[in-house]
């Protein structure tokens, strides 16, 4: 006759069994998916920060081909199931064994089990086997606990806890700036710097050492501002142009000569500058597709990443979409990634052909396996959550070098490009910078909403392109 199972009991409560009522066979179980943010709570608590549990990188090369949870998380489950279901609150743990037999991985699906094996009548004691299944039936935990089971009756309200969210350290727009710094600062054509927040933004990087401005705009209407805003325009070159313009043309032409090694958009809108830089005539175009870029760092992933394109091309043709990923891949390369994850977006990760995003996603990799995109590993159709976390990816059964851990973020149009970058930065607390690659040099670009910290840490990118630049020309 099989052992009666311990029902969880109504929602709500925990309640408990009492030694008497216990018998040889008696069995409880929990199940639990297992979370990137499980192991990194379970490091935060126990100060276990071995890199195996917590850098994909460095995981990737071990024995286990991928991140491993704490032998000891699983300790705690089973922690969990005696001290809730079987026997319940009021036990007495005494002792425990186990034996790791095989990793447990992010989205694995665990039965965590305890069953009676023993009963000790004379202290209330009671021995039960331990185990830890996968979704797969492969036992990777085994071991026995001993305890002092109730003899008094329990029943509470389960205790409501607190919400718990885990922020990585938000110094990755630092260490950008202090690296770029290094590069020494670039000059850089200012287009209309006739705000506050934009003629700000540029004597702010110029501060931090990133660039040396020429600042293109009217000279009067520059240094009325600079007089309101109190601002020191002492020993900066200024162009002086009648308008806006006439300021995207002249920063475009110091650009083509040589004489400055970016470009950087003040308050003239975007579409101004860009149809100087892409005029065919005297523009800075070159034979790859101009696209934007948006580096973000958000607390919910682990490293910083880029959304592509979201600001450029509203609806890029599969031709548009392989030099948007090489211009991605060139940017990942300058900022240290060296092979990088391209993440090719869809609504699902399946082929089909009613779904136009799947099918240049499908070709675009098939491009990747022919060299004709290089530099990278590429995956897709890859839907967001499959994109960005192991969990998903696992349940779904999709296996990949891409999935879960993607460095680059390919959307399927500007539209939703545009929404994920937005939802992102004030939803999810995401640092940003924004910058223009596929020109003859690179251009920052930001919108009138962004925060000083992301207009110097997009110059900081256009610094690490320029130096860039000036080795491999695109």
């Amino acid at each position: 006759m099989p052992a009666p199972v311990m029902p969880a009991g109504e929602v709500g409560l925990v309640r408990n069994r009492l030694f008497s009522e216990i018998a040889i066979g008696d069995h409880a179980e929990i199940e639990r998916r297992l979370t990137a943010e499980d192991i990194q709570l379970f490091a935060v608590l126990s100060g276990d920060v071995n890199p195996a549990h917590l850098d994909a990188d460095y995981a990737a090369a071990t024995r286990f081909h991928g991140v491993i949870a704490h032998g000891m998380l699983g300790g705690a489950l089973i922690s969990a199931v005696l001290g809730t279901r079987l026997p319940g609150p009021g036990t007495i743990y005494l002792g425990q064994t186990l034996t790791f037999l095989a990793p447990v991985r992010i989205g694995d699906l665990l039965r965590i089990s305890v069953t009676v094996s023993g009963r000790e009548e004379a202290h209330q004691r009671l021995t039960l086997a331990c185990a830890c299944v996968n979704q797969d039936g492969v036992t990777v935990i085994s071991g026995e606990a001993r305890v002092i089971a109730p003899t008094e009756r329990v029943e509470r309200a389960r205790s409501t806890l607190p919400d718990v969210r885990l922020e990585a350290h938000s110094d990755g727009p630092q260490r950008l700036m202090d690296h770029a710094r290094t590069l020494g600062a670039i000059r850089v054509a200012v287009a209309h710097p006739c705000d506050a927040t934009s003629l700000s933004a540029a004597l702010d990087a110029r501060a931090a050492g990133l660039i040396t401005p020429v600042l293109v705009a009217p000279r009067a209407r520059l240094e009325a501002l600079a007089a309101e805003l109190g601002l020191d325009l002492a020993g900066i070159a200024i162009e002086d142009v009648p308008h806006s313009h006439a300021a995207a043309e002249r920063a475009v032409q110091l650009a083509a000569s040589g004489l400055v090694e970016a470009l950087m958009k003040g308050s003239l809108h975007t579409d101004e500058l860009m149809a100087a830089v892409v005029n065919g005539a005297t523009g800075l175009r070159t034979a790859r597709r101009i696209s934007h870029c948006f580096l973000m760092q958000t607390p919910a992933y682990p490293r910083p990443f880029i959304i592509t394109d979201a600001a450029i091309n509203i609806a890029p043709t599969l031709e548009d979409k392989a030099d948007i990923i090489r211009n991605a891949i060139d940017l990942a390369h300058a900022i240290g990634v060296a092979a990088p994850r391209v993440a090719i977006l869809a609504a699902v990760e399946t082929v089909n052909p009613k779904m136009p995003a799947t099918l240049d996603a499908a070709a675009l990799c098939k491009m990747a396996d022919r060299g004709q995109i290089s530099g990278a590993l590429l995956d897709g159709p890859l839907a967001f959550d499959n994109a960005v976390s192991v969990a998903a990816a696992t349940i779904k059964g999709i296996r990949s070098e891409v999935a879960g851990r993607a460095d680059v973020l390919v959307v399927p149009d500007l539209e939703s490009g545009n929404m994920l970058a937005k939802q992102l930065e004030y939803l999810g607390g995401a640092h940003s910078a924004g910058i223009v690659m596929g020109a003859r040099v690179p251009i920052v670009l930001t919108s009138r909403a962004d925060s000083r910290e992301a207009r110097i840490a997009s110059c900081a990118l256009a610094v690490l392109l320029a130096h860039g630049y000036r080795a491999t020309p695109p």
